[in-house]
């Protein structure tokens, strides 16, 4: 008799990686920590640099650790010291409480934040009613809301467009936080469209390259991903978002994490094909590490997944590069 074979099981799918490109460090994120390291350089520790200079935990002690001294007012300040102003833009009111402390100013505000706030600036000369489309208590929000304080109201999702109100519905118009999901962004406007028919729009998307970027390529991972893991901090907005963003678009599964030891074992089970990518504040070597970790677990093949290409870079802020040039300490 011939013995009976069990009936053949599900063929196992090879384990694999998909790296997202682009991901990581933005030309914002890069020209700040860039700042901060030569300034150490340049003048000498400390040198103290107002709210985290990015919002990553790695990159913040690694800093420290040089001599970087973070705060979170500028009366903390030493007078007469230099401080460094962080990617996320501060509003006017910071930089006339470090001339009264006679500070050395830095300004690191990304260039795309400082867009924005120029953009609040000539609709407030132009007697608009502001809409910023953004999170309640983010530095970048509370920095920009600071050029014109009087004109700005803080729009914190679809939820909060019914309690708007403003002087003239035809003199109003909506701008955003730049880190924030395009996605989530756009349901924002198209509410308060429903709302004020004659809404304005900014000349261009608020929404910078960089976040918009790396959701489209975290987009393109979740469909094929069993589990996409995105490197970076808790308390960085653009990161939190990706997490959103891979779920909205199919991933059955999407965790953030600052550090390849956070990565749950148990988040594998089942999985052949891991998505990673990374905030716009992480650097590539957390990524490394994750690829390393999965690596040792039968994640050896890595295939990387490029949906744009990215060359933008941006100049250190300007009172860096004239003592660089003239060698000032």
């Amino acid at each position: 008799m011939t013995p009976a074979h069990p009936a053949p099981g599900p063929p196992v799918r090879p384990r694999r990686v998909l790296l997202a490109s682009p991901r990581g460090w933005c030309a914002g994120v890069d020209r700040a920590v860039l700042a901060v390291e030569k300034a150490l350089e340049q003048y000498g520790p400390p040198i103290y640099v107002r709210h985290e200079i990015v919002h990553n935990k790695h990159v913040v002690q690694t800093l420290r650790d040089k001599g970087a001294i973070f705060v979170e007012r500028t009366d903390e300040v030493p007078e007469g010291a230099i401080v460094l102003l962080s990617a996320h833009g501060v509003a006017p009111t910071v930089h006339a409480e470090a001339a009264a402390r006679d500070l050395a100013t830095i300004d690191a505000t990304c260039p795309l934040v400082t867009k924005v706030h120029r953009e609040a600036l000539r609709y407030a000369r132009e007697d608009y009613d502001i809409l910023l489309i953004g999170h309640e208590g983010h530095e970048e929000v509370i920095g920009t809301s600071g050029e014109a304080p009087d004109h700005i109201t803080v729009v914190d999702g679809p939820a909060d467009v019914a309690d708007v109100s403003v002087r003239d519905e035809s003199k109003v118009v909506w701008l955003s936080q730049t880190t924030l999901s395009v996605d989530e962004t756009m349901e924002t406007v198209d509410a308060l469209k429903s709302r004020f028919p004659e809404l304005t729009s900014p000349p261009s998307d608020d929404i910078c390259y960089a976040t918009q970027n790396r959701q489209v390529a975290v987009k393109r991972l979740a469909e094929e991903a069993d589990l996409v893991i995105v490197v970076g901090s808790r308390n960085s907005s653009n990161s939190v978002r990706m997490v959103e963003v891979a779920l909205d678009a199919g991933a059955p599964a999407a965790h953030l994490v600052d550090f390849a030891h956070e990565i749950d074992e148990a988040w594998l089970e089942g999985v052949a094909t891991v998505g990673l990518t990374s905030g716009a504040s992480a650097p590539d070597v957390l990524v490394d590490g994750v690829l390393a970790w999965l690596a040792e677990r039968g994640y050896a093949d890595v295939e990387t997944v490029t949906t744009a290409d990215e060359s933008i870079t941006f100049a250190l802020p300007h009172e860096l590069r004239r003592d660089l040039r003239r060698g000032d300490t």
